[in-house]
């Protein structure tokens, strides 16, 4: 068969299917003004439009979604922290009694230490300043709980050798007068979840960010040191590592407060001078 000129000029591109494009070298228009080429038919059938890559978002954890939740309602925040006053009140009651049941039997002194701290605890936890802005995350709250309540998990089992005894007791002794100083520089600004009551720089507040956290590791140390077990060490690692995230979340909500980066800057540490 012979193919006119006639013929050729008369073939007008077509767009390629699903694209709305012509082929390359076509203009789409009948006047182009140019004499399209011949195409090989393999170039004139178009390929299925590939579709386009979506961005796979990877799911977050339900754990993640579960302690990122936030309480979004102010009643419900408010019923959450009466609770919490109360039960804090009645947590510190009960291990004050404790307390004072040892010292009743063993008329040691750092019994009725550690009754004096408790019961103030229950006062504090009754009359603290509410907090200017506190936070709504869950997991926040859990870490709270494990820092404040996991050491009532410990018993007084395992190993007593007499270096423990000592040293343990000294660095009760050393957590016991850092913590009772801290509750002292804080007053009615004594929290349990982040919250923002207000900076105090004054005492050991001066020296490290979260006293009250580090005095909390050394009783708990000192503890294990005097009664040594895999469940008190257990207890131990879960309770600091709590008190730890505590300080970490405190360090985040009070990022909101306008001075707290001076005080920051000017305090390093937030737990132990040199170590963190």
């Amino acid at each position: 068969m012979v193919l006119r000129v006639a013929d050729i000029t008369a073939v007008r591109p077509h767009p390629l299917p699903g694209s709305g494009r012509v082929p390359s070298g076509a203009s789409g228009h009948e006047n182009a003004g140019a004499l399209p080429q011949m195409a090989s038919r393999s170039n004139t059938i178009a390929e299925p439009p590939v579709p386009s890559m979506q961005r796979r978002e990877h799911p977050v954890p339900t754990v993640q979604r579960w302690l990122d939740f936030e309480f979004k309602s102010v009643q419900a925040e408010r019923l959450v922290r009466i609770a919490t006053n109360l039960i804090g009140a009645v947590g510190a009651a009960f291990f004050a009694q404790a307390t004072l049941r040892v010292y009743l039997q063993s008329h040691r002194l750092i019994g009725a230490a550690f009754f004096v701290e408790q019961m103030w605890v229950v006062v504090a936890y009754l009359i603290r300043r509410p907090a200017r802005t506190a936070s709504r995350r869950l997991g926040d709250w859990v870490l709270a709980f494990g820092g404040t309540f996991a050491g009532f998990l410990f018993r007084p089992d395992g190993a007593h050798p007499q270096w423990g005894l000592t040293i343990g007791l000294t660095v009760q002794l050393v957590g016991l007068a850092i913590c009772v100083t801290s509750f002292f520089a804080l007053g009615r600004s004594f929290g349990f979840v982040a919250a923002d009551r207000g900076l105090v720089r004054r005492g050991p507040y001066a020296i490290v960010r979260h006293p009250i956290y580090a005095s909390y590791v050394l009783l708990q140390f000192g503890y294990l040191l005097q009664s040594i077990s895999l469940r008190n060490a257990l207890v131990m690692l879960v309770a600091s590592g709590c008190n730890v995230g505590r300080a970490v979340a405190e360090d985040r909500v009070l990022a909101t407060n306008k001075d707290y980066d001076a005080y920051r800057r000017r305090v390093r540490w937030r737990l132990f001078p040199g170590v963190w």
